[in-house]
């Protein structure tokens, strides 16, 4: 296993990271496999392990929490805060409120004193970027965090929390964690210049593309929606749409990349984010103790230039075969006030 320095903190993270979304009720929801994974990866020389407060209702830090009972010095460990965690208001977001009395609820989910690393999960635009990271900053003071980042924030949005701690004399986000994958190189585009140089780390999501670079999903091949990912987002899923047959295609040529370097499609997609120079650690979310395997064998292959100009080929820099990100859009896509101007502005005078 390759280690890298974590966004300039002095902190040595393993190149791949465990990814713990599909342990717990949204996934596999036995506990002692989960737990036996999670050693598994550490046995492998793996030292980063990542969560979020709302991965299966806060089961998956639960059981983050058992696995690292006399083991936690080992883990630099991360987790997230932002998406809602039960009905009514202020039970979400990015305020001071919400994220001082979560924070408290990982740590004890958790069965840890403090986080390596506390992640913003999603933007919050009802709250001033400065009281995010103020109230981060004073985390860090408390002992409770060591450092924090964001997760799956727009280029211009790093930009300014950069600009927004160096005004304030804030701490500021150390990481992002964007989606990067074979079919989806949006972030090279600028997520992962401007991480390279604003000196963050990136730790990027679903290598294997919400299972498409798995091998499980073939085209010409019948998918099973009631199982895996696909029981989560069928319509991700179905063959019918020209979106997935798209990506289907896209998977036949990867398929013959990887088949000429005598590895497995999973090792492929697994290896390829680890290439890029802003890109720290990738992050791999297996279910099943045998998706931990095929995934981990990619973290000792490195590829050539040979193999990387043939993936740039096949999907071309900076190209989204896929929108990745099903959890958030922004608000200036989904809000109509903020892209149309009003009826009586939009009159001839």
């Amino acid at each position: 296993m390759r280690y890298r320095v974590l966004g300039g903190t002095g902190i040595e993270v393993s190149v791949h990271c465990l990814g713990t979304m599909m342990f717990g009720a949204v996934g596999n929801p036995d506990h002692d496999e989960c737990v036996r994974m999670i050693h598994t990866a550490l046995d492998q020389g793996v030292n980063f392990v990542d969560t979020a407060d709302m991965y299966s209702a806060g089961e998956s830090e639960e059981i983050v929490g058992k696995a690292l009972l006399g083991r936690r010095d080992e883990v630099v460990l991360a987790t997230k805060v932002h998406f809602p965690m039960g009905e009514g208001p202020n039970r979400s977001g990015n305020s001071r409120r919400w994220i001082v009395k979560e924070v408290e609820e990982s740590l004890r989910r958790l069965r840890t004193d403090w986080i390596d690393l506390y992640q913003v999960h999603r933007p919050d635009h009802r709250t001033d970027i400065e009281e995010t990271l103020s109230v981060l900053s004073d985390l860090v003071r408390q002992g409770k965090i060591r450092a924090f980042g964001c997760s799956s924030f727009p280029a211009e949005e790093v930009v300014e929390a950069y600009h927004v701690a160096e005004r304030r004399g804030l701490m500021r986000f150390r990481t992002e964690q964007p989606p990067y994958s074979l079919l989806a190189r949006g972030a090279e585009r600028s997520v992962l210049p401007t991480c390279r140089r604003l000196g963050m780390g990136a730790l990027t999501w679903s290598p294997l593309a919400w299972g498409f670079l798995s091998g499980k999903y073939r085209k010409g091949q019948d998918i099973d929606l009631t199982t895996g990912r696909a029981a989560l987002a069928p319509a991700r899923f179905d063959p019918a749409l020209p979106l997935t047959a798209a990506k289907l295609d896209v998977v036949e040529r990867l398929v013959e990349v990887a088949d000429g370097l005598g590895c497995t499609l999973p090792e492929l997609a697994v290896a390829f984010p680890a290439a890029h120079p802003a890109v720290t650690s990738v992050i791999i979310g297996p279910r099943t103790p045998a998706q931990l395997d095929a995934t981990l064998k990619g973290a000792s292959l490195v590829l050539d230039d040979a193999t990387l100009d043939r993936i740039d080929e096949i999907v071309p820099p900076g190209t989204d075969v896929y929108h990745p990100d099903g959890a958030w859009q922004p608000p200036a896509l989904t809000d109509v006030a903020l892209r149309r101007r009003t009826a009586d502005d939009r009159a001839a005078v």
